[in-house]
């Protein structure tokens, strides 16, 4: 896989809208770096936080919109703003995945999820985690898709276990809603490369 295989899946097809408009927007970033064997995608681990419902999960660099913000505008701050990397001149815009609507704690939000893809256009310095990120990890995208890594997540909720389905890179679970997002991108480059000449 390489930046050009996922520019073109991305440039072929349109990201779907949810069928209504939410009251809130958020927007992540996925970062991709090249790499001797293939790509890596940037996550983030937040940091635990009574008042967030994702609180120490592994995610994608983002957050809510500001009024007035464009999506790709609030995936460029947001990710500014959590690890300290400018995506406006460090990486171009590949294109979206199709719009999601967030859940938390087993409940939908009235909180639209707009992934857009970026690509590194070279070699970054350290990232700066702020205080909502308790880390920051490149992992390789060919790991993520690998089905051995696949495996449920047992989450915990008001009494019960629920089986979800999850990857694992060494201490890193990508579960809910990164790992729907994540999927997303695996299907697409798939389906690109089915299509390509």
């Amino acid at each position: 896989m390489s930046i050009d295989t996922v520019r073109r899946a991305l440039e072929a097809r349109s990201p779907a809208r949810l069928s209504r408009p939410l009251p809130h927007r958020s927007s992540v970033a996925i970062v991709l770096r090249p790499v001797e064997a293939g790509l890596e995608a940037l996550f983030i681990q937040r940091a635990e936080r009574v008042d967030d419902p994702w609180s120490g999960q592994v995610a994608f660099p983002g957050g809510r919109a500001e009024p007035g913000e464009s999506s790709v505008g609030t995936a460029i701050r947001e990710t500014a703003e959590e690890v300290g990397l400018d995506l406006s001149t460090a990486a171009d815009l590949l294109g979206g995945l199709d719009e999601i609507q967030a859940v938390g704690r087993r409940l939908a939000l009235e909180l639209s999820i707009q992934p857009w893809v970026f690509a590194l256009h070279g070699p970054i310095g350290p990232l700066r985690c702020s205080d909502e990120v308790a880390s920051a990890h490149w992992l390789r995208l060919s790991e993520l898709f690998d089905p051995a890594r696949q495996r449920p997540f047992l989450y915990e909720h008001e009494g019960a276990t629920i089986r979800l389905p999850s990857v694992h890179a060494g201490a890193l679970v990508i579960w809910g809603l990164t790992y729907r997002m994540l999927q997303s991108l695996a299907e697409v480059v798939d389906g690109g490369a089915a299509g390509a000449p």
